[in-house]
């Protein structure tokens, strides 16, 4: 056994699972598997920014290395393909070498949309947010242009290498001055739904999800990491909305406070096709597993407003939306056999209390202390229904998962 060849290959896996958006656990229980389908001892060791693979040799003594992990991005076809080849390695047994070169031709021939279709995406994802959350038609397109804006930002600063919390602030104070130059033109009438449709581009919806299901495996530093940047995204987003409200006070007066608006249930549906088709594109999602997303979302939207529709608080509403979207994604996963994570990012995000976000932080830099406190609480009280509905979920489907195992063993013994 060349062990070299075996942890370049561990750890090339493990890099690019990484560096594209997979979870923790994924990521070790991938290498693991590996390992032992080479008869190989050894352990993965992996955090955000690291990744160490360790594995004993024939006299006993251990052979480690390490591998740093930049910025992460949010790939999930690659997500895909790369757990699909973890899968094939594990069924197949090919040597070491040979399955070195089945991950360089899975690098090598990778999938990517253009930057006009990257482009694209960040027009539907806000646009179709933005009618979600109350836009009307020209609203609408309102949003979209912002989106764009947000998306040229994206681009131009990831050329520099401009960090996340630099990029994310100043994506949000130009795509608000948008919203509120339009809205003192005239062509625009609610430049809160736009911002709060475009500000759905900047809220880390993968970084979330994944800190959530790193907890939930035990990966505690990992979890805590992750959240913690989700906290700083956030606060890059308070920011750069903040200046953006006060600068735009100062040039046309202080913007209205239309408050929260609410659209018909059709509109709102096709709002949430719309934003997801859009994160569909910005996640690099191919083939039949994007119009699985789309639907994902539109149902949880529907079941969402179904739960109000029958009598439920807002809060009950949103933890059996998420519930729903948990089983659904955790379904196709092992109906297809790809990561659940690809169905479950998108079909979350209808659910994501995008509007209580931004009238919180709207609340604060207006000082207006109660309402800061209202929406505030109410988000936070989303946010942990939402990551308690996806936890129990995913225990249940992996308990079901350990159990179907070990019947399996017994009745192989």
């Amino acid at each position: 056994m060349d062990y070299q060849v075996l942890l370049k290959l561990t750890c090339g896996l493990g890099y690019e699972l990484a560096v594209n958006g997979a979870e923790t656990f994924r990521i070790e229980e991938s290498i693991s598997r590996i390992l032992e389908t080479y008869h190989v001892q050894g352990e993965a060791y992996a955090v955000p920014n690291m990744l160490i693979v360790s594995v004993i040799d024939q006299d006993g003594d251990p052979i480690t290395k390490m591998q740093r992990i930049g910025s992460h991005g949010n790939d999930l076809d690659a997500v895909e393909r790369f757990s699909g080849l973890s899968r094939r390695i594990c069924q197949t047994h090919p040597e070491p070498r040979e399955a070195l070169a089945m991950l360089q031709a899975e690098k090598d021939n990778k999938k990517a949309y253009l930057l006009s279709v990257v482009l694209l995406s960040h027009f539907l994802a806000a646009a179709g947010f933005g009618l979600l959350f109350g836009s009307g038609w020209t609203d609408m397109l309102c949003a979209g242009v912002c989106g764009l804006v947000v998306g040229y930002v994206n681009q131009f600063m990831g050329q520099w290498k401009v960090n996340l919390f630099i990029t994310t602030m100043d994506a949000a104070f130009l795509m608000a001055m948008l919203a509120y130059a339009l809205k003192a033109m005239g062509i625009a009438q609610n430049p809160d739904s736009i911002i709060i449709g475009a500000l759905m581009l900047l809220v880390p919806g993968l970084l979330f999800t994944n800190s959530m299901r790193d907890i939930l495996y035990g990966d505690t530093n990992s979890g805590i990491i992750r959240l913690f940047q989700v906290m700083l995204i956030g606060l890059a987003i308070s920011l750069g909305t903040a200046v953006a409200w006060n600068l735009s006070a100062h040039l046309w007066g202080a913007p209205p406070d239309l408050g929260p608006v609410k659209g018909p249930f059709l509109r709102t549906c096709l709002g949430a096709a719309v934003g997801c088709l859009g994160f569909c594109l910005l996640y690099n999602i191919h083939g039949p597993g994007g119009l699985l997303c789309i639907l994902g979302g539109v149902l949880s939207w529907a079941v969402y407003l179904l739960g109000l529709k029958c009598g439920l608080g807002a809060v009950s509403a949103y933890f059996w939306a998420s519930v729903f979207t948990a089983i659904y994604a955790e379904s196709m996963a092992r109906i297809r056999k790809y990561p659940a994570i690809s169905y479950l990012v998108v079909s979350l995000f209808p659910l994501v209390p995008g509007s209580d976000v931004y009238y919180t932080m709207n609340y604060a830099v207006r000082g207006n202390t109660d309402m800061f406190a209202r929406h505030g609480m109410f988000t936070a009280a989303v946010a942990g229904v939402i990551a308690v509905a996806v936890l129990l979920v995913s225990t249940m489907f992996r308990m079901h998962t350990v159990w179907h195992s070990q019947l399996k063993h017994k009745k192989t013994c």
